[in-house]
């Protein structure tokens, strides 16, 4: 419940109680919510609502009201999607804790390397059949990735790199709140431009300042050569950009609503006769054009988003500004929570978008991701640009050292 917060969420309908009015126990629950996040290694104002806290402290909510029911069965379902690698080890040491109890616990991931440091067994699922059950170290990764998908996967990132045009967009010292200060940038026709950084250092508030979603401060943003006024989400989808935001659930979609429903959101002006009445042969023609280019998975363009798997709701949610035809598109945690196939499939359509001269920027908390799928990275830390690599020069090292030497920046301002 976002308005609700952490203390509240966790023992939401099983508040304790000091006596037999029914008086709830605020102290205690304070204190049993304390000490459930302790476990987890975090610590946060757990007076804020839910729904302002960062998408990853929002999972490790989740994850301490699962765990304050004390069950012997336990469903974690991509738990650590949103997670740092140090909060991502503590759950680990949490769940090996939880195992040697006698807890039993069935863990959903597609990070395979995390199936083979945590798990027994593993059950490989595709397309809703049963494949089989094994042991953990009777299969390999590039095995379990072929029951996954039903082939071979030769190149887990396929960029097919095209000769960048003109710029499409340019950002000058932009500025909003204490997570983007003094970002500058450009992205031509043609490129993926990815921005790389750790949790915390600005980049999806740097996406949403972009398109309007957050106030700027300071800064210009031009698209064409021309400077830009952008102080919505609509002025941004006006301008030609549109963002897949890393939350597609509740940022990126109407989950109660159908396919059809979200797809046309952004052109249902486009679709509207002069009179006010949607043109409905054609909203179903156009919807099922992007059902076939995007090859989402429905059975019927009226079935309800929420009912997709995850990979077919990020699908959709890439529907809405195919149909848009937006020339700059910000994909922010693109791949998060979805299967190796799903993943292949989406970067296959960046590389469609790039070949059809549209500019990408592209966030992600997987290195190895912004590094196979980049033309150009720039390295954030903090709010600040810290570097830029090329795609030839880039690694985990280099970025990283960027972000070392920005930490060491700071330090001497300090000082």
């Amino acid at each position: 419940m976002p308005q609700l917060n952490a203390v509240e969420n966790i023992f939401l309908g099983r508040h304790p109680v000091r006596n037999r009015l029914g008086f709830v126990d605020w102290k205690e629950m304070r204190r049993a919510a304390e000490d459930l996040l302790a476990k987890l290694g975090i610590s946060f104002d757990l007076d804020v609502p839910v729904g302002r806290l960062s998408v990853a402290l929002q999972q490790m909510v989740a994850i301490a009201k699962a765990l304050s029911y004390d069950s012997d069965i336990l469903i974690m379902d991509e738990p650590t999607s949103t997670l740092t690698d140090e909060e991502i080890e503590n759950l680990f040491d949490l769940i090996r804790t939880l195992k040697s109890v006698g807890v039993s616990i069935i863990y959903v991931s597609h990070r395979l390397n995390e199936l083979k440091e945590i798990a027994d067994r593993v059950t490989v699922l595709r397309d809703g059949q049963y494949i089989g059950t094994f042991g953990v170290d009777e299969v390999t990764i590039d095995e379990i990735i072929h029951m996954m998908v039903g082939r071979n996967i030769e190149d887990k990132y396929p960029r097919v790199r095209t000769e960048p045009g003109r710029e499409l967009l340019r950002v000058e010292g932009l500025k909003s709140g204490r997570r983007v200060q003094n970002v500058s940038f450009s992205v031509r026709a043609g490129e993926i431009l990815g921005i790389a950084g750790l949790v915390g250092a600005g980049r999806t508030e740097t996406a949403r300042a972009i398109v309007g979603a957050d106030a700027k401060e300071a800064g210009t943003v031009y698209v064409h050569g021309r400077e830009v006024k952008i102080n919505s989400p609509v002025d941004a989808v006006n301008c030609g950009i549109g963002l897949i935001p890393e939350d597609r659930k509740y940022q990126g979609l109407v989950l109660e609503m159908s396919v059809k429903g979200n797809a046309t959101l952004p052109i249902l002006s486009d679709l509207c006769s002069r009179w006010g009445f949607i043109d409905r042969p054609g909203e179903i023609d156009e919807v099922e054009r992007l059902v076939r280019t995007l090859d989402i998975r429905t059975p019927t363009i009226d079935r309800k988003v929420e009912d997709l798997s995850g990979g077919n709701q990020q699908k959709v949610v890439l529907a809405k500004w195919f149909a848009k035809r937006c020339d700059v598109l910000i994909f922010d945690e693109p791949t998060r929570g979805v299967d190796v196939g799903a993943k292949i499939e989406i970067y296959n359509l960046m590389n469609e978008l790039t070949r059809q001269g549209k500019a990408i920027i592209m966030i992600s908390s997987e290195m190895p991701e912004v590094i196979g799928m980049s033309d150009r990275i720039i390295v954030m830390h903090d709010g600040y640009v810290v570097g830029e690599l090329t795609a030839e020069e880039a690694t985990q090292e280099k970025i990283l050292s960027l972000i070392v030497q920005g930490e060491k920046g700071e330090k001497d301002d300090e000082r």
